[in-house]
């Protein structure tokens, strides 16, 4: 799976208001609520699960990129949010720079290789250069995701 199987318009945040990792995925989380992806009774269990993962280790995995997911028996197909930042956030980060690009994802318990295959995917494509430049520059929603199908690894 990449970001461009996941995420559709509307799980796109251009302007993240967040100014650390914590409140950009509650941020992403409510945005997941607001589009039905997650259910309202469920988000706190899900974050619960994304809080207890960051903790584990920063999902800042440097080049001001973070990957906050988790696995969750409260979904059945992987869905994602993904969130820029113009300012930065403080999310811990392996190289401690701040983070502007934060896609979190879930995935449904037990599809452990669904989850390494997608984290490996997402990693990669934010890894590239031309991309995330092509997305801190883009104007909005509708930007973001023409960005994210037209550079998406073809299958």
């Amino acid at each position: 799976m990449t970001l461009a199987d996941i995420l559709q318009k509307e799980q796109i945040v251009p302007d993240l208001k967040a100014t650390n990792r914590w409140e950009a995925i509650d941020e992403l989380l409510d945005l997941l609520v607001h589009c039905g992806k997650i259910k309202p009774e469920h988000r706190e269990a899900i974050a619960a699960g994304v809080r207890k993962r960051e903790n584990s280790m920063s999902t800042g995995i440097g080049f001001g990129i973070g990957i906050p997911h988790a696995s969750t028996d409260l979904i059945s197909e992987v869905t994602g949010a993904f969130g820029r930042s113009t300012r930065g956030i403080n999310f811990d980060a392996l190289d401690n720079q701040p983070v502007k690009l934060v896609m979190l994802f879930l995935v449904p318990q037990g599809q452990f290789q669904k989850h390494l295959h997608t984290l490996a995917n997402i990693a990669k494509m934010l890894h590239n250069k031309d991309f995330r430049t092509a997305l801190e520059g883009t104007s909005d929603a509708d930007a973001m995701l023409k960005v994210v199908s037209e550079l998406a690894p073809k299958k």
